[in-house]
């Protein structure tokens, strides 16, 4: 048989291997222009006409990067390249990897080589180890971005594509810098080149680009992977952050307002009650004057009723100015501690005397059930005097005529001590407890002869000052059950200082405080 006899198209068409030839194309990248009946195979589309498709739609998406990378290393050399590319066809042909030449400028020649004897078993777990990773890269929620060392994007999971609107086209290929937003393009490309070069693990934040050019904020993670002839890629892990970055904002925002909003109303407060407190003790001085008819007696003995109305009213309003004036001054931290021993049992006893006319009045009666030989308590004497008043106070107002109010004061098994007063009133609901330890947390509950309305700081304020000496305040209540209030000063504050050491507070760290500090 002559050369001239041999019939070259079906020599190449009847091979086992694959071998086929790509057209190179701007638009369309790599078009299959002629394949054997081996690549038909090695394709799955042995029955329909592959010629004129695009690479990329032939072959698996784990495989793609690598034909890539091939492809453009034959056009800068200019001689061929070798690639594994393990695969069995049919008719048990082992396929070990593609031998690809360049024909010219716009066209490459890709020719199948037989697998070693070793391919086997070794190389199946081989591939079923890439299509693990190929499927862990494909469904990750995380955008997964893969870069060589020209920083140019040769992979990208479909994550990253539904998070920020880009083709997949559009991708790869192209500078992963110019997905930066234009402020942070500088820092990005070294940090690739030096994350490359050194192989470091790194991450942080940065700005990307959308597709409508819209800025998002991401959280990345980078890696470097290392393949075959030193050539290395950066694998970048994107979340996209930017709805928190925006409620960070707002947050931010929001918290800026409110401080500027509350030292104003401090500031307001504090100047107000200072104002209103003057004229307030001017007429409750005038009408106890004029109510002892101090210069003489008055005409009409209406007139003593109304003033008798005018006094209790002011009482009343200088009472919640007070309140008011004590919890501003709580709040801007500004509140100093006189602190010194006192003894918790005379306290009550000073306490209970002032409120005994009140409960009295109203048909109460106040027991006091302090234990025998409690230690001094190391506090400031007119707060803790002030907690109780206010305790009582409510007791007094919200408790039904020929009811018992107690006071109890006990060490507990951890040596501290409880100040407890508990009532048998009409009671807060369980569910508005909070709401009633709140500043302005009214909790009205309707009943018989409803005293006049406060401020809603009396048990607010009290846990205020309970929490200014690193104590606490808990309130158990149900409507209809009365309520019990219990507030606990840690043990420190009973030890006894000997000469020369330094004062329980120095435990604490500080001997001042306000509501903000307290929180810390």
């Amino acid at each position: 048989m002559s050369k001239e006899d041999i019939d070259y198209k079906a020599l190449f068409g009847a091979m086992k291997l694959p071998n086929f030839v790509l057209r190179i194309t701007e638009k369309e990248g790599f078009l299959l222009v002629d394949a054997n009946e081996g690549a038909k195979a090695y394709f799955g589309s042995e029955e329909e006409s592959i010629e004129g498709k695009p690479l990329r739609s032939l072959v698996d998406s784990a495989v793609f990067p690598r034909f890539l990378e091939a492809f453009d290393a034959v056009q800068k050399e200019g001689k061929p390249v070798k690639i594994k590319a393990g695969a069995v066809l049919p008719e048990d042909v082992c396929l070990g990897a593609f031998v690809i030449n360049p024909l010219g400028e716009d066209f490459i020649h890709i020719m199948g080589v037989p697998a070693d004897e070793e391919f086997g078993s070794l190389q199946q777990e081989r591939d079923d180890a890439i299509s693990l990773l190929t499927s862990v890269f494909d469904v990750s929620e995380v955008g997964i971005v893969v870069t060589d060392q020209d920083q140019k994007i040769v992979r990208v999971n479909d994550s990253f594509i539904r998070i920020y609107g880009w083709a997949r086209d559009e991708l790869v290929g192209k500078e992963f810098v110019e997905l930066v937003s234009p402020d942070e393009r500088e820092l990005a490309q070294k940090n690739h080149e030096e994350f490359l070069r050194s192989g470091i693990r790194s991450s942080g934040e940065m700005k990307l680009l959308r597709q409508g050019g819209d800025i998002a904020n991401a959280l990345f993670t980078t890696a470097t992977l290392e393949l075959s002839k030193g050539r290395r890629f950066q694998v970048t892990t994107i979340m996209d952050i930017t709805l928190r970055k925006q409620m960070e904002l707002s947050l931010r925002f929001a918290k800026e307002q409110a401080d500027t909003a509350n030292q104003a109303k401090s500031t307001f407060l504090a100047n107000m009650s200072h104002e209103l407190r003057t004229p307030l003790n001017a007429i409750i001085g005038f009408s106890e004057m004029m109510m002892k008819e101090t210069f003489g007696p008055l005409a009409n003995d209406k007139y003593k009723e109304y003033l008798g109305d005018i006094h209790l009213s002011a009482r009343h309003l200088l009472e919640i100015i007070n309140e008011v004036l004590d919890m501003s001054k709580i709040e801007a931290g500004r509140v100093e501690l006189d602190e010194e021993y006192m003894d918790v049992k005379d306290l009550i006893s000073s306490v209970t005397r002032m409120m005994v006319s009140r409960a009295f009045s109203s048909g109460l009666k106040i027991e006091e059930k302090a234990e025998e030989n409690l230690p001094p308590l190391y506090a400031d004497s007119r707060l803790v005097r002030q907690i109780l008043i206010n305790l009582l106070g409510n007791s007094v107002k919200y408790s039904k005529n020929n009811g018992v109010i107690e006071v109890i004061a006990q060490k507990t098994e951890h040596g501290a001590l409880q100040l407890i007063v508990k009532d048998t009133g009409i009671g807060i609901p369980k569910l508005r407890i909070k709401e009633a330890l709140e500043p302005f947390g009214q909790v009205n509950v309707p009943h018989e002869g409803a005293p006049m309305q406060g401020t809603g700081l009396g048990l607010p304020l009290a846990k205020a000052m309970a929490e200014l000496h690193q104590g606490a305040l808990t309130l158990e209540s149900d409507e209809g059950e009365g309520t019990t209030v219990i507030v606990e000063f840690p043990a420190a504050r009973l030890e006894q200082r000997k000469k020369g050491e330094d004062s329980p507070l120095s435990k604490f760290g500080r001997k001042t405080s306000g509501l903000a500090q307290s929180a810390e």
